[in-house]
């Protein structure tokens, strides 16, 4: 049962990944456009793939609850296991906040530059290789 829960948890953390990882290269994308219809369908893009992509974060976070549950004695004490739900904890703020953005999109009111959502992209990027190591190596 374990392991089911491990894989559904896996599957649903990568499908989530796919999203957090081309939602800020629409951003981007968006801010070197200068054409409306062009930038109009970036819009309709960030809101599909949100709305598709959201919900992965939600099972996610199912999956690794169930696990947590049946192994809560080991994890409670486990260093590793805190430090990576801080990544979780930041991740969720991501997605969140990437929610935030597309709105902001959608309403035309984004005052950033494509320099600082290429900035933003890499987040999620140092967030995994902590977590995957974590999660993986067992550090402390």
């Amino acid at each position: 049962m374990y392991l089911w829960l491990q894989a559904l948890h896996i599957i649903f953390v990568i499908s989530w990944f796919a999203g957090i990882f081309y939602l800020p290269r629409l951003f981007v994308h968006y801010c070197l456009s200068d054409d409306q219809a062009t930038q109009q369908r970036l819009v309709i893009m960030m809101q599909k793939l949100y709305r598709f992509t959201a919900p992965f974060a939600w099972l996610s976070l199912a999956f690794g609850l169930s696990m947590l549950y049946l192994n809560l004695a080991y994890l409670k004490s486990a260093g590793w296991f805190h430090t990576k739900m801080l990544f979780v904890i930041g991740l969720f703020a991501y997605q969140f906040y990437n929610r935030h953005l597309v709105k902001v999109f959608t309403e035309g009111r984004n005052t950033r530059s494509h320099r600082f959502y290429r900035i933003y992209n890499e987040a999620p990027v140092i967030a995994m290789f902590a977590m995957v190591i974590l999660a993986v190596v067992k550090p402390f």
